[in-house]
């Protein structure tokens, strides 16, 4: 089912957590923060969106990491009801799609509630308070857009606006993708 990510207070602080890695070990987030903060994208392997976009991701995520601020992704769904994201399988797609940045493994949702995540893609920016700044999409194309050249990277603009600036984008679009598979009877 297609869901917009919410507009979220701006300010609040990286929740903590400790995930397993497609790496095979155990990632805090205090092991991701770089000098200019943290990106955090809640993302899957079986939904269209995130297929669309994770080329392009991945290549501003390594932007990213080139000016400071760590990276990671989180699989936030029920991988017993959507076996395509078993954790076998997010190592799978993290070889594939040359993830240089640890994919992490949400198994029981709870880091994945604790941030309020509703979509994949869906994603968090943090700034070197690790203070909440910018909840909003990758770019500006469309689902399946192969106009390339009119490509603007909103998030890596709002990193580096942040930086130069001290400041906040006013402008954040919400992103859009798949509903996030919660797991049925959980509290």
């Amino acid at each position: 089912m297609l869901t917009k990510s919410q507009n979220v207070n701006k300010g609040w602080k990286l929740k903590s957590f400790n995930l397993l890695s497609t790496k095979g070990m155990f990632i805090k987030e205090t092991e991701l923060i770089k000098k200019n903060g943290l990106a955090v994208a809640f993302i899957c392997n079986h939904c269209p969106y995130v297929k669309d976009i994770i080329y392009r991701m991945v290549k501003d995520f390594n932007e990213l990491k080139k000016i400071d601020v760590g990276v990671t992704a989180i699989m936030p769904n029920d991988s017993d009801s959507y076996p395509e994201d078993s954790y076998e399988n997010m190592i799978e797609f993290s070889i594939q799609n040359k993830f240089s940045f640890h994919y992490l493994y949400d198994g029981k949702q709870e880091v994945s509630k604790k941030y309020g995540a509703v979509c994949t893609p869906d994603f968090f920016c943090f700034d070197q308070n690790l203070e909440l700044f910018y909840r909003g999409r990758l770019d500006n194309l469309r689902y399946q857009s192969k106009n390339l050249l009119s490509r603007k990277k909103e998030l890596l603009d709002a990193f580096n606006f942040k930086i130069t600036t001290g400041n906040i984008i006013a402008n954040q679009n919400s992103s859009i993708g798949c509903s996030i598979k919660w797991k049925k009877n959980i509290t």
